[in-house]
């Protein structure tokens, strides 16, 4: 698989934001109003008509997605071939990486996936970023289990 071939697989996160809003209506301006009304009776959407209530609603899907995004996560860099993540540990067993376009290309690993003619989505993960995060843990860089409070609902 080409590397442009991995960059279509990976999912938009907008394109993906829209399908969700399309399949629970939020974008559905045909319906009457009030039809999502939550439990205290307030839209889930802008009216059509109020711009400064559109670009508030924008404002903050902008911030909740920044949020989910980012909560707790803090940048390590490869000891072996330099390329910067991001890493946040969930628990002794599990970290959450965020791998970047450039990151991805020049990791020696992934490289190596990618001459042998596997996809690096499919591979666990990198052995010498684990060993640098782990270093990162010793350094007291990154945290052994994040106390960044979850990015929940609110």
């Amino acid at each position: 698989m080409s590397s442009s071939d991995e960059q279509r697989s990976i999912p938009d996160v907008d394109r993906l934001a829209r399908s969700m809003l399309l399949l629970h209506g939020a974008l559905d301006h045909d319906e009457p109003a009030g039809r999502h009304a939550d439990r205290r009776g307030s839209r889930s959407t802008a009216p059509p008509g109020d711009p400064r209530r559109a670009a508030a609603l924008r404002e903050a899907t902008q911030r909740d997605r920044d949020r989910y995004l980012t909560t707790g996560l803090q940048p390590v860099v490869c000891r072996f071939c330099h390329v910067s993540v991001l890493v946040k540990k969930l628990g002794p067993e599990h970290t959450s990486v965020q791998w970047n376009s450039d990151a991805t290309q020049r990791c020696a690993y992934f490289a190596k996936v990618r001459q042998s003619g596997g996809q690096t989505a499919r591979s666990k993960s990198c052995p010498k970023l684990d060993d640098s995060i782990e270093h990162a843990i010793a350094e007291g860089i990154l945290e052994r289990v994040s106390t960044a409070p979850s990015p929940g609902d609110g």
